[in-house]
């Protein structure tokens, strides 16, 4: 089977080494190599030949895993604190921190000039992409298999916050109005992409302060991401 490079003059990768590394020995590799196949290559491939779609179900597989793994977990936890722990293990930073665990940039198909741009470094990238592959074991093994894979990877990263993790957004306006600061303002910058997977950029400003921008698949998911950012950048100026 061919490794990444099928499309593109871009390095290769055994796609072998993927499969081990995922726990799952692909009955029909197509899944797999559509879910390695970015969205900048739809114009050559087709839409269909892209990840898009994959990723949407990608995400609500590790939604319904990680919800199941969390309540076993913390069966002491109300719905409100399992809901933000969900959200902190479901969102972009813990897909991209998976993904460069198993390696996944090596293995993405994309255009030449993503590949250019550093695109198998680019944390959305190779998180959307994570979602995609877990929608590929998913389509291939069945829940089963992608739930092992999710079990695998996110089981230490349950354990990692002792309390549950506030909120994004709730944590930003929190440190403004402990500035004495008006609340956050979030603007929607701009939507792109397909009706079935749209992409949001949101820009997120605290007053005084330079805003952060973030993308995310539905306009609720850019906030928190752009919330995460300003926060991770205000506490740095703090420090």
């Amino acid at each position: 089977m061919a490794g990444p490079g099928n499309h593109q003059g871009g390095r290769t990768s055994d796609v072998n080494n993927l499969m081990a590394a995922l726990g799952h020995d692909f009955t029909n590799p197509d899944h797999l190599q559509q879910a390695l196949t970015h969205a900048s290559l739809a114009d050559r491939l087709g839409r269909d030949a892209a990840n898009e779609r994959l990723e949407f179900l990608g995400d609500r597989v590790l939604g319904l895993v990680v919800a199941d793994m969390l309540l076993t977990a913390f069966p002491g936890e109300n719905e409100g604190q399992i809901a933000r722990r969900h959200s902190a293990l479901v969102r972009r930073d813990a897909l991209a921190r998976v993904a460069r665990h198993i390696g996944l940039g090596a293995y993405l198909n994309l255009s030449t000039g993503e590949e250019e741009g550093g695109g198998r470094e680019n944390p959305a990238i190779i998180a959307d992409c994570c979602e995609a592959v877990i929608a590929a074991l998913y389509l291939d093994g069945g829940l089963s298999v992608a739930r092992a894979f999710i079990e695998r990877e996110w089981t230490g990263m349950l354990g990692e916050e002792p309390t549950p993790p506030k909120d994004a957004k709730t944590a930003l306006q929190e440190w403004a109005q402990a500035h004495g600061l008006p609340l956050p303002v979030y603007t929607e910058v701009s939507r792109e992409g397909p009706a079935h997977a749209p992409l949001f950029q949101v820009e997120v400003s605290v007053e005084g302060h330079p805003p952060a921008k973030a993308e995310g698949t539905t306009k609720r998911a850019a906030e928190q991401d752009a919330a995460a950012t300003l926060l991770g950048l205000l506490s740095n100026d703090d420090g």
